[in-house]
């Protein structure tokens, strides 16, 4: 169960504003990887605080909204299916994690993290199973779930084919046989085996090694 150890220590070293993060969706094939950052406030204790996919969905939504309520700051982040694409699922979720931590409102000076590192001159701490260990990237966990699952919810009515108010885009069998039946949509992830494998079109996968590094005198050489 997560504890307030790394908070504690964090703070005991001289840090006040110690974020936790963490991201969701990065193993789905369908729309963007969510992240939260989530400044907890000492004072304002949130008990039940889980690794996300450890808690029923009832209780993730009842304790999002004690996150929202209490934490002294928090924010969500996301980078897109096309951004997945380009520059691969853990940049994407190093990105979207980046994205979080400029939305807090508060400047951090300490960032606690699920196993890797981002892009900032911030000190950071990144935990192996973080969101079973810490409080605040237990907190993150639970909002960057909870606020992509209800963008799920509103995306299923758009494409209803791939039932992903129930799957989430994940790779289920339901979605497979949807990929397999209809092909993917515009916001699935191209990078990913089972979408590129069920797509109907020729998927963009850079110049081929035998045209040279400058290949504009060839391609417009008829202009």
């Amino acid at each position: 169960m997560p504890t307030s150890r790394y908070e504690r220590a964090a703070r005991s070293a001289g840090y006040r504003t110690i974020a936790g993060l963490d991201e969701a969706g990065r193993g789905a094939l369908f729309g963007p990887v969510f992240a939260a950052a989530v400044v907890l406030d000492p004072a304002r204790q949130i008990r039940g605080l889980d690794d996300s996919k450890e808690l029923e969905p009832e209780r993730r939504d009842v304790l999002a909204e004690r996150i929202r309520e209490r934490a002294a700051a928090w924010a969500v982040g996301s980078a897109d299916a096309f951004e997945i694409d380009r520059i691969n699922i853990l940049e994407a979720s190093r990105l979207a994690m980046q994205r979080a931590v400029a939305r807090l409102g508060v400047v951090c000076d300490y960032l606690l993290l699920d196993a890797i590192r981002i892009d900032s001159n911030l000190p950071q701490k990144p935990l192996i199973g973080g969101d079973g260990l810490c409080f605040s990237i237990a907190a993150a966990s639970i909002l960057a779930k909870t606020e992509r699952d209800r963008a799920l919810v509103k995306w299923d009515a758009v494409f209803p084919e791939y039932g992903l108010a129930r799957n989430k885009g994940y790779g289920t069998r339901d979605h497979l046989e949807a990929l397999d039946r209809d092909g993917p949509t515009s916001l699935h992830r191209y990078s990913f085996e089972p979408v590129r494998n069920a797509s109907r079109r020729t998927v963009w996968t850079g110049y081929p090694r035998s045209i040279s590094v400058s290949p504009q005198g060839e391609l417009f050489a008829c202009l």
